[in-house]
């Protein structure tokens, strides 16, 4: 961000939560926002006529091995947390949204990885792109 606002680099592709601050104050200036929805009044990639490029930023708690009933209560505490009006609206003015439902669970988060791995692999594989 640093180098954008100095104008060492021309664009940047970070999260809106990243971002956002320096656009409310008027550093920069958010072309479009790469989620399939309209997240922090920022347009979507799509409205702003640009490509149609999706890529949506999933933040999760992962564990090793087998954690028994206490990954079951942490999750529960979570959604519970993410359910409430004030995290939903604390999430909203720092530019991030809430998961759906359906990721906020292990399943859920387990076939959106599938989906998302099946979606990019074969871009990552006709890029040569390669782990280092």
């Amino acid at each position: 961000m640093t180098d954008l606002i100095s104008g060492q680099v021309d664009v940047l592709v970070v999260q809106a939560a990243v971002a956002l601050p320096q656009v409310q104050v008027g550093t920069t200036k958010a072309i479009a926002n790469l989620s399939p929805q309209r997240s922090a009044a920022i347009p979507t990639i799509s409205t702003s006529g640009r490509a149609r490029v999706h890529v949506r930023p999933v933040r999760a708690l992962r564990s090793q091995g087998d954690t028994g009933e206490a990954i079951t209560k942490l999750n529960n505490a979570m959604v519970q947390v993410l359910a409430g009006p004030a995290t939903r609206t604390r999430f909203a003015q720092l530019g991030l949204d809430v998961a759906p439902g359906a990721l906020q669970t292990p399943e859920g988060l387990a076939a959106f990885h599938k989906v998302e791995i099946e979606a990019w692999w074969p871009i990552i594989r006709a890029a040569g792109i390669v782990a280092e």
